[in-house]
């Protein structure tokens, strides 16, 4: 079984540790931004509105009050003999403020309806929230740690000298040494084969 790593770059390992400290850190700040944004209209709809609607509720039954004084005073002083006066202004100022007292109270009826289940959907919104965060604050630092782990594992392995390299570039080196050894053996033994042959008649004639 081999016992080499088969490592192609990295410079992977390292993008990898850095895109998961960026996605903690904008993942984070998304999470902070969701819980104070739904913090606000859970506010806005159970304090604020609830506030509103009941003040309106109030100022509605003031002009109601008043419009019903209005009339019984139009009925009342401007009536000329037995002709009873037809106060079709202050007819519709009352009818006017009745719809706006109705519609307040249906308001406030909706916003007192929704409260509880506004509530527990933000409540539950923020378990899964938390969830996630766990997910930022435990799962990511762990992996970053381990990459981290992996990344000075792998640097230590590339500044040790391989022996197997070491042993193959000096057996590299002594082949070519004897391949130009043998090459120029024979070029040797060539040239003295010729002057070999030709001092042979030579000695013979002596």
């Amino acid at each position: 079984m081999s016992q080499q790593a088969d490592v192609k770059s990295i410079d992977t390992l390292a993008f990898v540790k850095t895109a998961f400290a960026s996605f903690a850190h904008e993942t984070g700040q998304a999470l902070a931004e969701i819980e104070m944004q739904g913090q606000r209209a859970v506010e806005y709809i159970c304090v604020d509105r609830a506030a509103y609607w009941k003040a309106e509720i109030r100022r509605m039954s003031d002009l109601v009050n008043k419009a019903i004084k209005d009339l019984e005073h139009c009925r009342t002083f401007k009536k000329v003999g037995d002709n009873t006066p037809s106060c079709i202004e202050e007819k519709k100022a009352l009818e006017k403020a009745r719809q706006r007292l109705a519609r307040a109270e249906q308001k406030a009826e909706a916003v007192r309806r929704w409260t509880p289940v506004v509530q527990q959907q933000f409540r539950e919104t923020c378990v899964r929230l938390v969830r996630f965060r766990d997910v930022i604050d435990v799962d990511c630092p762990r992996a970053m740690a381990q990459l981290d782990k992996m990344l000075r594992a792998l640097d230590a392995y590339r500044q040790v000298a391989s022996p197997t390299g070491e042993s193959s570039g000096d057996g590299g080196g002594g082949g070519a040494n004897v391949t130009r050894q043998l090459d120029e053996q024979p070029v040797a033994s060539t040239t003295a084969a010729p002057a070999a042959a030709q001092g042979a008649p030579e000695g013979g004639g002596a």
